[in-house]
């Protein structure tokens, strides 16, 4: 097994290329899913290539670069509408693993129950891919496209997580149950962002439940109707939920997923307009 650790993106490139290569990050889900296993493949540590690290505003764009870590991304100073996002990082395991884990690694590991896409979906974020054909971007909606798949290829690295800059006075926020506060794989978890106009009535809504289907949804129907709704007043219906295809398993069964959803859009939805300005 080799160790490959390059510093820059035609590097990565060209080792990719030529090689066939595990790309690791903060290796935080990939070393545990290996359990006791040796290791049978080359790894291609990304997190000290230049400029795959930070984040920045671009031209009217916000870029979280691959490599970013959890730790990162919630000390950053950013609009509250990135608040979910912000309060999602503070939820991806123990500090330790917040400090190791990467933004694009929570994404291309696509556990349904990864904490950093609700909030991200709400953001409605892309994802830049790169590799020594070019680069190409993808809706985060596409990028994940079932439990453990991505639309990656084999070439490919992530090299950056884009998101246009929110309407000025939204807020987001975060929701996430589990069987106990820190350190747990999601039963449910919500992500909202609302705006509210001058007479406190919602304006704009981004709704996304994770841990309740293969891959998190955005809630559209739901998003309509919060239209011009009091963000204390808000009703979730089953027919809001209709997205969400949630499992029976040791963690919650599927009704009990779908009422903790429920409850969730209600509470984060009122909470995020408890911090509107």
């Amino acid at each position: 097994m080799r160790y490959l650790s390059p510093n820059t993106l035609d590097d990565a490139f060209d080792l990719l290329t030529s090689n066939d290569l595990t790309v690791v990050a903060g290796g935080t889900d990939f070393f545990p899913s290996r359990q006791r296993h040796e290791l049978h493949t080359d790894i291609l540590d990304v997190t000290r290539i230049n400029g795959l690290s930070g984040i920045n505003l671009v031209d009217g764009r916000w870029r979280i670069g691959a490599a970013t870590s959890w730790t990162d991304i919630a000390r950053a100073d950013l609009p509250v509408a990135f608040r979910g996002l912000q309060m999602a990082a503070r939820e991806v395991g123990s500090l330790q693993i917040q400090n190791s884990g990467t933004i694009a690694g929570n994404l291309c590991n696509a556990s349904p129950a990864a904490d950093g896409v609700p909030p991200l979906l709400t953001l409605e974020a892309s994802v830049e891919l790169g590799s020594a054909r070019g680069f190409r971007e993808v809706p985060l909606s596409e990028f994940i496209t079932g439990v453990r798949k991505t639309a990656l290829s084999d070439d490919e690295i992530v090299t950056a997580i884009y998101l246009p800059d929110p309407p000025k006075g939204t807020v987001g926020h975060f929701e996430k149950l589990g069987a106990r506060r820190y350190l747990v794989i999601s039963i449910t978890m919500t992500s909202v962002i609302i705006g509210l106009n001058e007479n406190r009535r919602i304006n704009y809504a981004r709704v996304a439940v994770g841990a309740a289907s293969a891959v998190a949804q955005r809630l559209d129907q739901l998003e309509a109707d919060l239209i011009g709704k009091s963000p204390e007043t808000v009703e979730v219906s089953s027919e809001h939920l209709a997205p969400l295809s949630p499992i029976d398993d040791v963690r919650g069964d599927a009704a009990f997923r779908l009422d903790a959803v429920a409850e969730q859009c209600v509470r984060a939805i009122a909470e995020a307009g408890q911090h509107h300005g």
